[in-house]
């Protein structure tokens, strides 16, 4: 296998840490970014476009127009309420975007086979897996056994989050210097360099995950 890579990155705190975590490793290429009509989009771009500066890496952003077309995702409609008093299934449901990160991550496994590029680097998360099927190991698995067959050079996926709570992938970021300050992790597209909503999905993941990390202080950066 050879060590070149390509990583989906949305700019939030896992695609961030899985960067900062895999480049020790691999050579990471080439970094994705999809454009689905969600509300944060311009926040995202900017957030990966940054992401990818400090760290060398070509930013490239994938339109998917359809996926926002036949999405009913609070993350795609404005008029649907994002805040949530509880994690679980309903708000798991209300930010489901039909197979989405399945899609991201065949995309991701094109380019890598149209460059020759070994491995595909994944945000997946041991947290999310709870919820979100999409983000299990298993997951991963099951793609790349997808991929032995449909890519020439049977691209791996690799997910060096898969094992970790949100509040364990806050401890690694500061362990690997990660300058947080660039990740940009809000459903709602608040288009403000520092401030999250503090109310959406994602957002209440990230707050809970900094108050039951070792780095407590760190709250004070998005909210």
């Amino acid at each position: 296998m050879n060590n070149k890579g390509v990583i989906l990155l949305s700019g939030g705190l896992d695609s961030l840490v899985s960067l900062a975590s895999a480049r020790l490793k691999y050579d990471i290429k080439l970094a994705l970014t999809f454009d689905y009509g969600q509300r944060a989009l311009e926040d995202e771009i900017n957030s990966a476009s940054e992401i990818c500066r400090f760290y060398n890496i070509e930013h490239r952003v994938i339109k998917l127009p359809f996926l926002g077309q036949i999405s009913n995702s609070a993350l795609n409609k404005d008029d649907k309420n994002l805040e949530f008093e509880t994690l679980g299934k309903d708000s798991m449901k209300a930010v489901w975007v039909p197979n989405r990160n399945g899609l991201f991550l065949n995309v991701g496994a094109s380019y890598c086979d149209a460059f020759g590029y070994g491995v595909l680097i994944f945000g997946a998360n041991k947290e999310e897996a709870e919820t979100f099927s999409d983000n299990s190991l298993e997951f991963c698995k099951k793609l790349e056994d997808c991929f032995k067959y449909s890519t020439l050079n049977g691209v791996k996926v690799i997910a060096p989050l898969a094992g970790l709570l949100k509040h364990e992938i806050i401890n690694l970021a500061v362990e690997l210097g990660v300058d947080l300050s660039l990740l940009k992790s809000c459903y709602n597209g608040t288009k403000d360099e520092k401030s999250h909503c503090g109310t959406c999905e994602s957002c209440k993941r990230l707050k809970n995950a900094i108050l039951q990390s070792e780095h407590k202080d760190l709250i004070k950066l998005f909210f």
